[in-house]
């Protein structure tokens, strides 16, 4: 067998089961071949989840979704790996789930169908908007720090964050670029951007 014909995860539990609640018995019978971290191991979804929830950060991130852009289920595997408290799809409800690599099942994934429904939350939760694109008069996000409570705004593919969308930013950050592209996808700026606030405010991961 090569490296690359090797099964993801581990196999039958070995030995006697384990005591608590936080495991599948399917799982331990079977094996668990999911996309998880090992201290997830044969855990419930339901029991990922919450415990995940005891340990989210403090900035939730939100992308418009006008023209069932591709990159949304970067963001939200983005946001699942960088522990965001939730993602926001502004815009459509339907989107692109491929991306997401499943990580949908344990990231909480909200929708708001106006630019103005996203605003109304946000500022009903005291969450400055801070909204990621390479605008004239943003700031470098090289030369600040985000706020330890925000919502992290992208937009699509192409056009950028809307009209209506900067409109509604307390604060604009763009990620600086060297190369003759004009942008980056919303997939990768969404990483850039989280690593930063990680970066900033975040202890190491658990082990």
């Amino acid at each position: 067998m090569t490296e690359d014909d090797a099964e993801i995860g581990v196999g039958p539990w070995p030995g006697p089961w384990p005591d608590g609640e936080q495991y599948d018995p399917e799982l331990l019978a079977t094996g668990d071949r999911r996309n998880v971290v090992d201290r997830y191991r044969y855990w419930r979804r339901e029991a990922v989840v919450a415990d995940l929830d005891r340990h989210r950060h403090g900035f939730h991130v939100a992308i418009e979704n006008w023209q069932h852009d591709l990159n949304i289920g970067t963001v939200v595997r983005n946001a699942n790996a960088f522990l965001a408290a939730e993602v926001h799809i502004v815009g459509l409800r339907r989107w692109n789930r491929r991306g997401a690599m499943v990580t949908d099942r344990y990231q909480h994934v909200r929708h708001h169908a106006t630019i103005e429904d996203f605003v109304a939350w946000a500022r009903a939760d005291g969450l400055p908007i801070v909204g990621i694109d390479n605008l004239p008069g943003s700031h470098p996000m090289e030369t600040v720090t985000l706020p330890q409570r925000c919502v992290l705004l992208f937009g699509q593919e192409g056009p950028g964050l809307s009209g209506a969308a900067r409109t509604a930013c307390d604060q604009v950050f763009s990620i600086a670029q060297y190369g003759s592209t004009r942008s980056i996808n919303a997939g990768v700026a969404s990483g850039i951007a989280m690593h930063a606030w990680i970066r900033a405010h975040a202890g190491p991961p658990p082990q």
